[in-house]
């Protein structure tokens, strides 16, 4: 049956590298022998290379056990809330309406809770927040197949080919955090990248976040990050080889996480953070885990409010999961000689235009 749909053939990567500084960093491409074609069936040859792999094989960054089992994170509000001096004691204080999120520390006393600096709180005031434990993966040194993560929250299928509708006859039910492998990529008639990631199985880019490494920048050595805002995923590089990768949140609209070469300039296992106080969007975070400044007080930080990884939700920040964060925090803290301090680069840049279909933005250009 002909799919009445405008496609874009791939176009393949070649086992040139992709790297700026070494030409013999570690490629990675799209199987040629996935190479898509409409109106033909999958070849011989790619359907043996998706047997062989049918889902990236990494090992996963290890849990954060300690962070997540010791905290206890509540959001307040969003109404302001009063705090006390202990349950049933005096008014001491207050916490402005607004996003707020509070520790506790003793949760002993029935219908309160204390927090972190010694004030109580009405336990009908908050509401506990249970942390993400989604996790990065580990790069193998032989890493050379694109791959994604699965964004989509509804439980959609898969099409049966690029531009088509979902279908149970893909046999792949999308599941949130789930990854897979990209052996081959068409572009719709809107422009939008569809990627194939098994037999007859095909989704849309808007459902998923692609890794793929990006050229190091020129003057960056060491231990270095880098951070795709068009993706919402990070890769972690020892010079040229990628050694682990994630997903994250970086700004909104009107909060935007600048783009540029930065340094990371502190290092902090914990920081409070607020901003906006007095404004519709005001917040108030008594302790955010393994933080890292980069950007004046932008950072790269541990979270606990939000479980929407691959999506854009910060005010500039950008948000990693506890256990990711708490990785990063300790590589890039092992980046240097003992007694020296460590120099650890962050780039930030974006492969793509937000919210724009490539396949229009390249024809545009």
């Amino acid at each position: 049956m002909k799919h009445r749909v405008v496609l874009t053939l791939l176009l393949v990567l070649g086992s040139t590298g992709v790297f700026a500084q070494d030409d013999a960093a570690l490629p990675v491409f799209a199987p040629p022998e996935c190479a898509y074609t409409p109106d033909q069936p999958t070849g011989a040859a790619c359907l043996e290379r998706m047997a062989a792999s049918p889902k990236p094989a990494f090992d996963r960054i290890p849990q954060d056990r300690q962070t997540l089992g010791t905290y206890s994170f509540w959001r307040i509000g969003p109404h302001a809330v009063t705090t006390y001096s202990g349950p049933g004691g005096s008014p001491v204080g207050s916490i402005p309406e607004g996003f707020n999120f509070v520790t506790a520390i003793d949760l002993s006393v029935e219908g309160w809770l204390q927090i972190e600096g010694g004030a109580w709180v009405k336990r009908d005031d908050g509401y506990y927040v249970e942390p993400s434990y989604f996790s990065g993966v580990l790069l193998p040194e032989d890493w050379n197949q694109p791959f994604a993560w699965v964004l989509d929250t509804t439980r959609i299928y898969a099409s049966t080919y690029p531009g088509g509708p979902w279908t149970e006859e893909s046999g792949y039910l999308t599941k949130r955090y789930d990854m897979v492998n990209i052996f081959a990529e068409a572009y719709d008639a809107e422009g939008w990248r569809w990627y194939m990631i098994g037999p007859n199985q095909w989704l849309k880019q808007t459902f998923v976040s692609k890794v793929l490494p990006v050229a190091r920048p020129e003057g960056v050595s060491g231990r270095w990050v880098a951070i795709d805002l068009y993706e919402q995923t990070l890769v972690a590089y020892e010079d040229d080889r990628p050694v682990f990768a994630t997903l994250v949140s970086s700004g909104l609209d009107n909060w935007d996480t600048n783009e540029g070469l930065f340094t990371i300039w502190a290092r902090m296992p914990s920081d409070p953070m607020s901003g906006a106080t007095g404004a519709p969007d005001a917040y108030a975070l008594q302790r955010v885990p393994w933080v890292m400044y980069f950007d004046d007080s932008i950072s790269l930080h541990g979270t606990y409010w939000h479980d929407l990884f691959g999506y854009r939700r910060s005010h500039g920040c950008v948000n990693l999961s506890i256990s990711d964060a708490r990785h990063l925090f300790e590589w890039t803290g092992a980046a240097a000689p003992e007694g020296e301090d460590a120099v650890n680069y962050v780039y930030v840049y974006s492969s793509g235009e937000y919210g724009v279909p490539p396949g229009l933005a390249a024809a545009s250009s």
